[in-house]
């Protein structure tokens, strides 16, 4: 056997400690990156107005994304987060309510505690099906991604929902206005990825949601309840909907089909740009929130520049996801290139 001579060890040691994991770093250099890009671009995208406008488009995403890091560390996918926000705008709706509650607050509330209840429900019926049916989540979740949509088409009878104008009055502050500074929709956020960073990271449950990504067979012989543990992934996915789909209706004060198109292509490709691997087994709340500011920062430069079109930013969305995923297939670290 050879032995490693004492300066060999150390500069070992020394090689480790001061190696760079770009896994982990990558999705910050980028945002700076993108974010020294943009002000070059326009010095006006430093401005308050436009970080405010940035960080507030990006909760939205954020939150739907945070439950989608729970989704897919346990080995899933949900591919029906824009139409189940499409659906839960269409209930929260509440025109038929003024006579009898008339247009303040208890409208407000019965139509947010309604998206609550419905994003819960939908997010257990997706997990139901995976895991008592047996059904693999792509065929579930595609199948009710088509169910959830043509719901708010029904309710729209093929037009556009918009919410009663008094009610929008009384509603708008949830969107529009701000405390020290920040919009309201910015701190659900912050509170969302806290609790949701908390549950992944400091409980079993987030221990649970990995073991199962990691290899399910092996956690169902450690005696993890692995079907509740899943359904539970989905469960939270319709939660984080609902709270995503509450901030989002007093911006436009209407519903259709059109809601919440690309919201799924967002989410997942916010979740594999912060690093949670795609297969499971390992999942990152910072990195997703990292990754949502990430795309909300490109499509806010493209719209300061004429090099790409607006247009385009469904396609940015599908390279960068494709661009990831391939990342995710190599150990990318100063000096050291090898699987994973």
């Amino acid at each position: 056997m050879t032995m490693m001579t004492a300066s060999e060890d150390n500069a070992a040691k020394s090689a480790k400690r001061f190696s760079v994991d770009f896994k982990t770093l990558g999705p910050a250099l980028a945002l700076l990156i993108l974010c020294i890009i943009g002000f070059l671009l326009n010095p006006a995208f430093v401005s308050e107005g436009n970080l405010t406008n940035l960080l507030t488009r990006s909760a939205f995403i954020g939150i739907i994304a945070v439950g989608a890091t729970f989704v897919i560390t346990a080995g899933g996918i949900d591919l029906s987060v824009g139409s189940m926000a499409a659906a839960i705008s269409g209930v929260m709706i509440m025109n038929n309510a003024v006579e009898t509650l008339g247009t303040g607050v208890p409208t407000v509330l019965l139509g947010c505690g309604l998206a609550i209840l419905l994003g819960i429900g939908a997010g257990w019926i997706n997990g139901a099906l995976t895991t008592k049916g047996k059904i693999e989540a792509f065929i579930v979740t595609l199948g009710t991604m088509g169910i959830y949509r043509s719901l708010v088409t029904y309710f729209a009878d093929g037009g556009t929902l918009s919410l009663n104008f008094e009610i929008r009055g009384t509603y708008r502050p949830v969107y529009y206005d701000s405390f020290l500074g920040l919009p309201f929709p910015v701190w659900v956020f912050i509170g969302v990825a806290i609790c949701g960073w908390l549950l992944l990271n400091r409980t079993a449950f987030g221990r649970y949601c990995t073991a199962i990504g990691s290899n399910e067979a092996v956690a169902k012989y450690s005696a993890i309840n692995v079907d509740r543990v899943k359904t539970l992934t989905y469960v939270i996915q319709g939660l984080c909907v609902s709270f995503a789909t509450i901030i989002y209706v007093p911006r436009l004060g209407s519903a259709s089909a059109s809601t919440g198109v690309l919201w799924e292509l967002e989410a997942i490709a916010a979740v594999i740009i912060g690093g949670t691997v795609l297969k499971g087994g390992y999942g990152r709340i910072g990195g997703t929130i990292l990754g949502a500011l990430i795309l909300t920062t490109i499509g806010n430069i493209l719209n300061f520049t004429d090099v790409i079109s607006n247009y385009l930013n469904g396609t940015m969305q599908g390279l960068i996801i494709i661009v990831a995923v391939l990342l995710q297939r190599s150990d990318w670290k100063l000096g050291k290139s090898g699987k994973s």
